[in-house]
């Protein structure tokens, strides 16, 4: 390679590091350092299905932290749930903004004596006896980040928020720079064949220079990621591994990551 191509790939090799860089300076404190029961301690087969009040409760007695999921109801109501839909979770169509939070009452999780939670009740239940890991689900327009953190700024216990969406992380990032922020990612290409390129760049982390996050939540599937593993090693930006669902897979991603993200076992301490 000649002088001139030295020149382009070192200009390249430059713009790549700064575009996955994430935040450099004024991080807010690391979360603490337990294991994140993935959406409660939770058994959809028994009375504690996923993102229930039950499943939040059995995390916080039993000391693990826990993730959940947020999204807004047709009234503007912050709920926790994963899916945008009913399908799965209650057995009914529809999508779950498409209805009331009271009209959600009507629909039992899983079959069980659950119920789509508000997200208020969640944190009044946990009260801050353990850290929160705060996946807002976008659709379109900050009001679920507007909403959601109007909760948490009346809130006194630990907390995080992520996404896999950047414009989350952009409201943060202008609105609530104090806020931990994650940029949730995977492999897309490995998983479901998808090379548009808004997937290419989140694969690669590449919009990390817009948003700057303060840790990266990656499938612990491709633990191996580049970009993740240079954001970890380079710039000391913590990695947290979904969803691991045994004690197999626990060891088998360990030194790759610094967090973890469980479910279907109980972590050996």
């Amino acid at each position: 390679m000649n002088g001139k191509g030295l020149i382009t790939a070192a200009g390249a090799a430059g713009a790549y590091l700064f575009a996955v860089s994430p935040r450099l300076f004024g991080r807010p404190e690391r979360m603490l350092k337990v294991y994140y029961a993935h959406r409660g301690l939770h058994d959809n087969g028994a009375d504690a299905p996923e993102n229930t009040l039950a499943a939040f409760a059995k995390a916080a007695e039993a000391g693990y932290g826990m993730e959940l999921d947020v999204q807004l109801t047709r009234d503007g109501q912050v709920v926790v749930a994963h899916d945008f839909d009913l399908d799965r979770i209650c057995g009914v169509a529809g999508a779950i903004d498409s209805f009331t939070y009271e009209e959600l009452q009507q629909f039992p999780v899983y079959g069980s004596s659950q119920r789509i939670p508000l997200f208020s009740d969640v944190l009044s239940l946990v009260a801050g006896r353990v850290p929160l890991i705060v996946e807002l689900k976008y659709k379109e327009g900050s009001r679920i980040c507007e909403k959601t953190q109007a909760l948490l700024d009346a809130y006194d216990g630990r907390y995080c928020v992520e996404s896999f969406h950047p414009a989350v992380l952009l409201w943060y990032k202008k609105n609530r720079p104090s806020v931990c922020r994650g940029q949730l990612s995977m492999n897309y290409q490995k998983n479901g064949g998808a090379w548009a390129p808004d997937r290419l760049a989140a694969t690669h982390l590449l919009e990390n220079f817009m948003t700057r996050p303060d840790f990266i939540a990656y499938d612990w599937h491709s633990m191996r990621a580049l970009s993740k593993n240079i954001c970890r090693k380079l710039y000391g930006c913590p990695s947290v591994a979904w969803t691991v669902t045994s004690q197999a897979e626990l060891e088998e991603c360990r030194r790759y990551f610094d967090y973890f993200i469980f479910e279907g076992f109980i972590p050996e301490n």
